[in-house]
């Protein structure tokens, strides 16, 4: 118990540490932004309402739905690199099935099958993941890999127009208009509230899911002691099978609300999302060791990778006085990946430290 009193208060710190992170990020962001015009007003081109609600709040949602997922499968101490791939080829069942109904098709068969087809592939991607580590006995990694790859060619086999809905066909109005896209104006400004909505019913059933079931527990003790939850009597090749069916459940949320955003889907989408999804994932607390993760670690580690990505949109050089450097869209991934080394490192020499003071105590 003394224990698990520590980890939540660790866990809690660094919560608190992200939001001071964030803050950060926000300050030096809105110092370097340039003033724009718009409608007449003069705006700081960070701060804008349309900026941070557009292009920060809402393509972040399938980002943290991504990262709640990946941070399941890191807390039970493996790992997901094929995320991107169930991620897009959810996205694509999603498309080539409402493209069936038509751009006129009732909300009563338009939803229903927009939500069932797309949870269905993430959760059978998830299963077979979880199926290959327990029964093969690989490293997670070297499976994800494998099935990486997989997921990525069922869909270009499948797709031969590489675009859904393909040329003289539409999505469901019903689905992407009226229901993922739908509008909500904010006088001057308008939000499209559902991705966002989605993200946070998500963080919410994650959070209730590790800290208040049974089943979380089982993650929580399989990450932090493999030997020790399988002599405990937990059956930890069912918990692994049911942590990875939950990340592709995950993704195929992701994918569902993607497509009815975009109104689209493409072989290529989510590509590279690896990274950025297990970026969101360890910078939100994560431990690649196993064993420390949390849901709301995952929503703001995908806040902070989505505020660098539209920093790097926004601040096209920083001015250092001496010298000035440009700054391009390939600056990201070089910023994220220092991102999941600084945050390793720092989860390595917290790690130590609890050992050192457990030690000297």
């Amino acid at each position: 118990m003394r224990v698990h009193r520590a980890l939540a208060g660790a866990l809690r710190l660094q919560e608190a540490g992200l939001v001071l992170v964030i803050l950060a990020i926000g300050i030096v962001l809105t110092l370097a932004a340039d003033p724009v015009t718009v409608r007449g007003q003069t705006l700081n081109n960070f701060l804008r309402a349309d900026n941070l609600l557009a292009n920060v709040a809402t393509p972040m949602a399938w980002m943290a739905i991504m990262a709640l997922g990946a941070t399941l499968v890191i807390i039970s101490g493996g790992i997901d690199i094929s995320v991107g791939s169930i991620f897009g080829l959810s996205a694509l069942g999603t498309a080539a099935a409402l493209q069936q109904l038509g751009a006129d098709a009732s909300g009563w068969a338009a939803i229903p099958l927009g939500i069932v087809v797309p949870l269905a592939i993430g959760l059978a991607c998830g299963l077979i993941n979880g199926l290959l580590v327990v029964g093969l006995r690989l490293h997670p990694f070297i499976v994800t890999l494998g099935t990486l790859s997989i997921f990525r060619g069922l869909g270009l086999v499948s797709v031969k127009t590489k675009t859904l809905p393909s040329l003289g066909n539409e999505l469901p109005t019903a689905f992407t208009e009226d229901f993922i896209g739908a509008r909500a104006d904010l006088g001057d400004v308008f939000i499209q509230p559902v991705p966002m909505i989605v993200m946070l019913a998500c963080v919410a059933v994650g959070w209730v899911y590790l800290n208040h079931t049974v089943g979380g527990r089982e993650i929580y003790a399989v990450g932090g002691n493999e030997q020790a939850a399988r002599f405990s009597g937990l059956r930890v090749g069912r918990i692994k099978v049911r942590i990875y069916a939950l990340a592709g459940l995950a993704a195929g949320v992701a994918g569902m609300v993607s497509a009815g955003f975009y109104q689209s889907a493409n072989t290529a989408t989510g590509e590279g999302y690896e990274l950025t999804v297990i970026a969101a994932a360890v910078v939100g607390g994560a431990s690649l060791q196993g064993g420390r993760g949390t849901a709301l670690g995952a929503l703001l580690g995908a806040l902070v990778i989505k505020l660098i990505e539209n920093g790097i949109d926004i601040v096209r050089e920083l001015d250092f006085g001496l010298f000035t450097l440009p700054i391009s869209k390939e600056y990201a991934k070089i910023i994220i990946g220092l991102a999941i080394l600084l945050a390793v490192a720092v989860d390595r020499l917290s790690e130590r430290l609890g050992v050192r003071r457990s030690g000297a105590g």
